[in-house]
């Protein structure tokens, strides 16, 4: 049959959807579970309203991240003031950092609608062409996890990226021809966790590269406190400093946090987030004055106590604690390494000397209780 490839089916979301315009396609991938881990930077499904409730609009109210929010600002005047389409952008960075939130902004600043969609959704090229023969001029195309779409997908885009066009195949075998399609132009503004996994060619193509660094403590401590005014709960300045100083340099593990905290206050106190309420609420959740749950505490024990501080292989980790081995290294490792609280050797894992002393302490207290 001669026709272009069928378009997969494009699902409507409300204007409340964490995608909050227009379409998304979606895959079974996407829909598998997130562990329910307070600290995970990743988003849960549970927490998708309160997300986009708390999200700046505007780069103004975006707290943080000052070295992108200037340069980012100009090429967004300079292509307003041309009544151009921006050049392409390219956001990374750990999860849970504003990547989503900053391509929102980028599209309400610019006055244009923003679609958007996730690397794994994009199973064929009918996906694709779905989505960009709808965008109007001017309008963006986000993809979330970029480094997982197919290589099929990706070298598709490229056209659509330099020539605003799609090059499509009509029909099979001896009769299949080539179809150019003209898009309008667009802006494409991919999200990625893991630069290294895309390809050179697709890197080449944006004119814009931001790196989402993990937030300073006192931009952790703003962002606090304007979400707490957004939630409309009275927060104390060293109660906001507290679930700030827990959240580990992530705004969505801050917004967690204060939702927690903001619970406990409302029901164990006068609904005032004070210090007490907000100490012994992090107390119940587990959750130290590093930012470390239970899990991150069994890990380092492990380490230290059935290990003597080791090295220890991650096979003889995963089955010490129970974990799975790519459990451990892709969720867990990574925070305690930035922390310096755990290190990777040649011969296995390593608690170091600042993980030996915080238990040491956690050890103190605990006796002088008794």
């Amino acid at each position: 049959m001669n026709s272009l490839f069928l378009f997969s089916t494009i699902i409507d979301f409300p204007t409340n959807s964490p995608y909050n315009t227009n379409t998304m396609i979606l895959s079974s991938q996407d829909t598998e579970s997130i562990p329910d881990r307070l600290v995970t930077p990743e988003i849960e499904e549970t927490e998708i309203d309160m997300d986009i409730n708390l999200r700046p609009q505007t780069l103004f109210d975006f707290v943080g991240q000052e070295k992108i929010k200037e340069p980012l600002s100009i090429s967004i005047e300079a292509a307003k003031g041309r009544n151009e389409a921006m050049e392409h952008v390219l956001l990374y960075g750990n999860p849970g950092l504003g990547k989503t939130t900053l391509a929102s902004i980028i599209a309400s600043e610019m006055g244009v609608k923003i679609k958007t969609t996730a690397g794994p959704a994009l199973e064929r090229v009918g996906d694709l062409a779905a989505i960009l023969t709808n965008l109007g001029r001017g309008d963006i195309l986000f993809i979330d996890e970029i480094h997982r779409m197919n290589k099929t997908i990706e070298e598709v885009l490229y056209s659509a990226m330099e020539d605003y066009a799609l090059d499509l195949i009509v029909g099979k075998g001896p009769a299949a021809r080539t179809l150019r399609m003209p898009l309008e132009r667009f802006t494409l503004i991919g999200a990625t966790t893991k630069m290294n996994l895309l390809s050179g060619p697709l890197r080449d193509r944006f004119g814009h590269v931001y790196h989402l660094e993990f937030y300073e403590p006192e931009d952790m401590e703003k962002i606090v406190h304007r979400n707490a005014r957004l939630l409309e709960v009275t927060i104390e300045d060293e109660a906001a400093n507290l679930i700030a100083g827990r959240a580990r340099r992530t705004p969505r593990i801050a917004n967690r946090l204060l939702k927690r905290v903001r619970d406990y206050a409302e029901v164990k106190h006068d609904g005032t987030i004070s210090i007490e309420a907000a100490t012994k609420a992090l107390t119940m959740l587990l959750i130290d004055e590093h930012g470390l749950d239970e899990v991150d505490r069994k890990i380092l024990k492990t380490i230290i106590n059935a290990f003597k501080g080791g090295p220890v292989g991650l096979n003889t980790l995963a089955a010490a604690t129970a974990e799975e081995m790519e459990t451990i290294e892709t969720i867990y490792e990574p925070y305690l390494i930035q922390i310096g609280m755990l290190e990777r050797t040649p011969r296995g894992r390593k608690a170091t000397a600042r993980a030996q002393e915080h238990f040491n302490t956690i050890a103190q207290a605990q006796s002088a209780l008794l």
